[in-house]
């Protein structure tokens, strides 16, 4: 019975509820299936790291195995974005022809073309890894815009990888550790790791800024010099 009351929207609650078997299901859905967008992945990638680590029954009440998170976490992550792809260049621009509702928001899909086109197909499939919303929808944007299938799988196994991994080994350092401590440490951690995996994305927006800045100058320089005799 309490499997029923279950929070999809809290993490602990995935995963002491669900085990390895649920957060690849999750990681799978939230990548691969339009309907997984409002799992909280990056928080439950944390967790489950902390769930490894010798903090596991005090701060989730189970314990996962590190191995089977490392195997499966980047697989489940990569087969998904796969399937959205696929989805996406099969179903085309129609999948997205539907009015709003409670799950489905066009605004969704606008902000998956934005990044695609912002930063282009290769960055963006990584960058959308750390992004929620974006990393459920970007990926059958990227085959609607039909992103080659050969390109799309290199650049989504980088993103899968870096994702995954990354996330499940700084909670997993992080619960060995701080031990007894981590309730102290455990909500500014999650905080860190939303805030480093939105940094590329405001490192390209510096970047893009900048050389905006730069090419505007340059026009100004130009239009101010005397032209000659």
């Amino acid at each position: 019975m309490d499997s029923l009351a279950v929070n999809v929207l809290d993490a602990t609650s995935l995963i002491s509820t669900f085990g390895l078997i649920g957060i690849l299901a999750i990681i799978f859905a939230e990548t691969g299936l339009l309907v997984g967008f409002f799992f909280p992945g990056d928080s439950m990638l944390f967790l489950a790291g902390v769930a490894a680590s010798s903090s596991a029954e005090k701060v989730v009440g189970t314990s996962l195995p590190l191995t089977w998170l490392l195997i499966g976490s980047p697989l489940c992550a990569v087969a998904g974005a796969q399937l959205g792809h696929f989805i996406g260049a099969k179903a085309g621009p129609k999948m997205f022809a539907k009015p709003n509702s409670k799950l489905f928001k066009k605004e969704y899909v606008d902000k998956a073309e934005h990044y695609f086109e912002k930063f282009g197909p290769a960055k963006a499939v990584v960058l959308a890894r750390f992004i929620p919303i974006v990393r459920t929808f970007l990926n059958p944007v990227a085959g609607v815009l039909e992103m080659p299938a050969r390109k799309f799988f290199v650049w989504n196994v980088v993103g899968g990888v870096v994702w995954t991994v990354g996330i499940i080994l700084a909670g997993y350092w992080l619960g060995d550790a701080i031990g007894d401590s981590i309730d102290k440490y455990l909500l500014p951690g999650i905080a860190v790791i939303v805030l480093v995996s939105l940094l590329p994305i405001f490192i390209e927006v510096y970047r893009e800024r900048k050389a905006k800045k730069r090419a505007g100058a340059e026009i100004t320089e130009a239009a101010e010099e005397p032209v000659g005799n």
